[in-house]
């Protein structure tokens, strides 16, 4: 990954928003962000707070939490280690 985090933020890879509800195709407009996504990349941790988070960890986040960048055409969210609200194990 060439984007690196600093401190106790971390990259993530947000969770595709579905398509389909029941047969109904939903437009773009009424998706819902999806509150769950895979890190691609973290920061190291700051002297008060250690990186728990790793590469590869499926987490849930919460709805306003961090913010969107897009980079080599692909959408991610870069947060604070403290916006991740659980790792689904």
């Amino acid at each position: 990954m060439k984007i690196q985090p600093l401190a106790d933020r971390v990259l993530v890879l947000p969770a595709p928003a579905e398509e389909k509800v029941g047969g109904i195709i939903i437009p773009d407009t009424a998706k819902e962000k999806p509150l769950q996504g895979t890190i691609v990349a973290a920061g190291n941790g700051t002297k008060d707070e250690e990186m728990v988070l790793k590469e590869g960890d499926n987490v849930l986040y919460g709805k306003y939490a961090g913010t969107e960048i897009e980079f080599e055409g692909e959408k991610y969210l870069i947060m604070r280690q403290s916006d991740v609200l659980a790792v689904i194990k």
